[in-house]
């Protein structure tokens, strides 16, 4: 027996216990919801937030979505001022107005959309993304101003327009206000169609509700991760009004697929290439 293992078991019970105590930190560490591999968290990052043992898609936040897809120093923010208000002075547990203030502390972001210019691989986007941790990446007036706006902008410019969703649906704080986003941000895409500006649409887990229900499958391409949720309403909600019990991975994105919803499905780790090589088909014969 070493003399380091001896003096272990022949220390002060007190000291013992303190001993088997210690541990790796739990905030180095995040165990994978799939296949429950502990992995570390430097790594994941690393790997933009996938398993590196069965390839499951964690969420990753909007601001590295942008950094894995757009060439670097490219980004440039639009409309980044707006702001939320709160026109029907709505209060549920807490008021609106509250929720909005925490949200924004907790990711740094005045809203749950992060919309400007880049270039990817050297072609000129207009790109926006959800931010999931902002409210569930719901959908009020700001969010659907934003969504509007980056398609005029593509419009305008002749840039090929992306969008990545990850939202919980339209706003309920805003009422019928954040429902009438789904038609103005729908609207807009015709100016796109009028001058053959193509839209790719990215849907991510979850995307559901009124984002799900408007611009986010009206891609001219629609692609999605792996294995994520795309649903207006939930399954429980569709059981209870149709009496029967749905096909298993109903409304996963391999389903979607299966039948004729999507275009592709395309893991996280080839997002930007494939996205690259579809804007290069899409806009080499115009110019």
């Amino acid at each position: 027996m070493s003399e380091s293992r001896r003096w272990f078991e022949q220390a002060p019970p007190e000291l013992q216990t303190r001993q088997k105590r210690v541990s790796p930190s739990p905030q180095l560490w995040v165990k994978c919801p799939e296949c429950r591999k502990v992995l570390y968290k430097e790594d994941l990052a690393d790997n933009w937030q996938v398993c590196a043992g069965c390839g499951h898609h964690l969420r990753l936040a909007a601001t590295e979505r942008l950094r894995l897809m757009v060439d670097e120093d490219s980004f440039v923010r639009e409309d980044g001022e707006l702001r939320s208000a709160d026109p029907l002075q709505f209060v549920d547990s807490k008021p609106y107005t509250t929720r909005l203030l925490r949200a924004a502390q907790k990711t740094g972001q005045p809203d749950a959309f992060i919309s400007g210019s880049a270039r990817m691989d050297g072609i000129p986007v207009q790109v926006g993304v959800f931010d999931f941790r902002f409210m569930g990446g719901s959908m009020g007036s700001v969010v659907g101003e934003l969504v509007t706006r980056l398609f005029e902008r593509a419009a305008e410019r002749e840039q090929p327009a992306i969008v990545v969703s990850a939202s919980g649906g339209a706003r309920m704080q805003e009422g019928v206000l954040s429902l009438m986003q789904m038609a103005k941000t729908c609207a807009a895409l015709s100016l796109l169609r009028d001058k053959n500006v193509p839209y790719i649409s990215v849907l991510t887990h979850p995307t559901t509700g009124g984002v799900a229900a408007s611009f986010s499958m009206l891609g001219d391409l629609i692609f999605a991760e792996p294995e994520a949720f795309i649903a207006f309403a939930g399954p429980r909600v569709i059981e209870q009004t149709i009496g029967q019990a749905l096909p298993e991975g109903f409304q996963t994105s391999e389903y979607l697929l299966e039948h004729g919803l999507l275009d592709a499905i395309v893991p996280r780790l080839e997002l930007r290439d494939t996205i690259v090589r579809t804007l290069r088909l899409l806009t080499d014969p115009i110019a």
